[in-house]
């Protein structure tokens, strides 16, 4: 009996210790990049997506670009547009067909309110609000009877912030993504702790990889080479 019990603790501990990794991984995950002052800060679209059970990530990246260098990445994003900057090969095994732009293209910088940016052929997210070199606000919602595609109503928000002149000495631009969820049904809850670890792969690399495109077309510019 003595032998039963114990071994009951250790399973108790091992379950213990499983879970306050996972939660202190979700937290870390769901706030990477961000500063103490961000995570929970008010940002623009927050009040589209609320009520109980909703889902918050907040990530973020410091760019040494100005605000006018980040933002046209973001307009451009988009399956059969720009891409995401992510894991182009990743993305392609589920069949996306994604490929991320390189290059700041024209033909991609006419966004406006109510347009559609696919993540895939069969599910776009619409803009909701824009506002050009302050915040980019995608927006989705399940359809009747669709609720297999996208169980939940979702947001997602890209918000360009400029540093003080000085501040950490050349960067000049906080770039953060946010994400709302609200499931649709007590399932949807389900799906949406399981797109949270894939969720954080994808976005940090896409930040990083703004950054990084950013980056090279203000180093550019600031040689003279045409924009």
């Amino acid at each position: 009996m003595r032998r039963t019990g114990r071994r009951g603790v250790d399973v108790l501990a091992v379950v213990a210790v499983a879970v306050g990794t996972l939660l202190l991984t979700r937290r870390m995950t769901q706030t990477w990049g961000t500063r103490d002052d961000e995570h929970d800060a008010p940002l623009p679209g927050d009040e589209l997506v609320t009520g109980p059970g909703v889902v918050v990530a907040t990530r973020a990246v410091s760019i040494a670009a100005a605000p006018r260098d980040v933002w046209p990445w973001l307009v451009q994003l988009g399956q059969g547009r720009g891409g995401f900057y992510s894991y182009d090969a990743l993305e392609n095994l589920a069949g996306l067909r994604i490929r991320s732009a390189d290059a700041i293209e024209d033909r991609w910088q006419a966004l406006a309110v109510g347009d559609d940016i696919h993540l895939a052929e069969q599910v776009a997210l619409r803009v909701a609000l824009l506002e050009p070199e302050d915040h980019l606000l995608l927006l989705g919602a399940p359809e009747p009877g669709e609720t297999d595609v996208m169980p939940f109503a979702f947001s997602w928000a890209f918000v360009v912030r400029p540093l003080p002149p000085g501040d950490e000495d050349t960067v000049r631009t906080r770039l953060l993504v946010r994400e709302r969820y609200r499931p649709a049904h007590p399932w949807g809850r389900a799906v949406v702790e399981a797109v949270q670890p894939v969720s954080f792969l994808m976005t940090q690399r896409m930040l990083r990889g703004v950054r990084d495109r950013a980056e090279g077309l203000a180093d550019g510019l600031s040689r003279g080479t045409p924009r």
